[in-house]
This record gives C-alpha cells, sequence and structure tokens, in this order.
C-alpha cells in the first residue's frame, strides 16, 4: 500500500467490499463520480494480493502510465504483478504482467481506436494457444492483419482476461470457499483523492486488476 500510495486503509468484509466495487465500476458513488479516488485491497488469496477499483486499469488513456510503472515497480519488489480491466457486458479485456521489474506484456482489446497503441511485449503463452485453436497465427501485427481475422480474434480477446489472471495468478472471479485467505481486507484512498473535493469520511459514508 506504501508503494501505491495508497492511505487511510478501513477495514471491509467481502460483501462490502463487492457492494463498493460494483457501485465505483458504475459510475462512483457521490464524492467518487469515475471511481478513481478508492480501491478495494484483498486479504492474501492463495499467496497474491488483489487491488480492485478503476484506478488500476491498464488500458485507462489517463491512468495507463502509472499502472504501468506501478507493475513494474510492485514485480521489482514481489516478484510478479499483473494489471487487468475486464467489461463483463462485452466491453473487452486488458493485461499487463510484469516480472522483476520487467514488463513482459500489456494489450487491450476493448473495441476503442487506440488499443493497438497500448500494445507492448510478445504474446503470452496463453495467447498464442488460444489463437491457434481459432487457426489464426500466434504471433501476429495489428497492421498486416486481416480484417476477418482481426475481428475473430477481438470476439476471443474480448473474455479472455479472466482466464489470464487464473491462469498466472489469482481471478478475482474465480475465488472459492476453498481460497486460501489470510489477513483483513481493506478499503483505501488513491492519490486521486487529493485531487477532488470531497473529504474522506463522505468518500466513507458513500460506501466502494493489479495482482
Amino acid at each position: 500500500m506504501e508503494l501505491m500510495g495508497l492511505v487511510q486503509p478501513r477495514p471491509v468484509t467481502f460483501a462490502e467490499a463487492e457492494e463498493i466495487i460494483d457501485d465505483d465500476g458504475h459510475g462512483g458513488a457521490e464524492g467518487n463520480p469515475d471511481g478513481m479516488t478508492r480501491v478495494y485491497v484483498s486479504p492474501e488469496l492463495d499467496g497474491w494480493t488483489l487491488v480492485i477499483g478503476p484506478w488500476c486499469d491498464p488500458c485507462d488513456a489517463e491512468r495507463s502510465d502509472d499502472v504501468l510503472r506501478l507493475c513494474r515497480d510492485l514485480s521489482s519488489r514481489y516478484g510478479q504483478a499483473q494489471a487487468y480491466y475486464y467489461g463483463a457486458q462485452r466491453d473487452g479485456s486488458a493485461w499487463l504482467v510484469a516480472q522483476d521489474g520487467v514488463v513482459l506484456r500489456r494489450y487491450c482489446e476493448t473495441g476503442e481506436g487506440e488499443d493497438a497503441y497500448m500494445t507492448l511485449g510478445e504474446p503470452l503463452p496463453i495467447e498464442r494457444a488460444h489463437r491457434e485453436q481459432l487457426g489464426l497465427p500466434a504471433v501476429w501485427h495489428e497492421a498486416t492483419e486481416s480484417n476477418e481475422d482481426e475481428a475473430e480474434w477481438k470476439w476471443a480477446a474480448f473474455d479472455l482476461a479472466p482466464e489470464i489472471a487464473a491462469a498466472l495468478g489469482v481471478s478475482p472471479l474465480k475465488l472459492t470457499a476453498d481460497t486460501c485467505a489470510v489477513g483483513t481486507g481493506v478499503i483505501a484512498l488513491t492519490p486521486h483523492a487529493t485531487e477532488v473535493q470531497s473529504a474522506p469520511s463522505r468518500l466513507d459514508a458513500g460506501a466502494d486488476l493489479v495482482t
């Protein structure tokens, strides 16, 4: 939390966290209209810590550079760090994977025209495997891919973020009663909170995929 600049942690249950995250992901609460002022920091889950909220979006135009830096810094300290975006209503997926201070991959497939400019690194093995299953080249370049191949991969990649998260670490959509949890989850304020004109007490009263 110190490395990410998160402050004023407040313990919450999983049920409270789910309500808060859902609220922030759909426009935010009063004093937090873009959902950027707070995140949920989970207990340790099967050896991973999840930080959840729009502030962690690796493909957001305003946040992408900072999220990349945070993943790089976190992976330097802890070995691995990842960030994800997933739109459950067919809004696309994005993933950023860093290891030992190096960003191995960033890829966005959200239907936005700027997605291609976000691409960094080589396709992950799980990406290559999915493309091979579709009969597509395992390694490709957006500028030379046919419209048909591009469309087929786009619709497949739209749903990939949760699968990649589960394969490389822990997906918040795959948690079960058997998931080993150690510690207490908290809601914490992000550095963005200092830029809005609402006090922390108002955010708390309003009630809220870096791994």
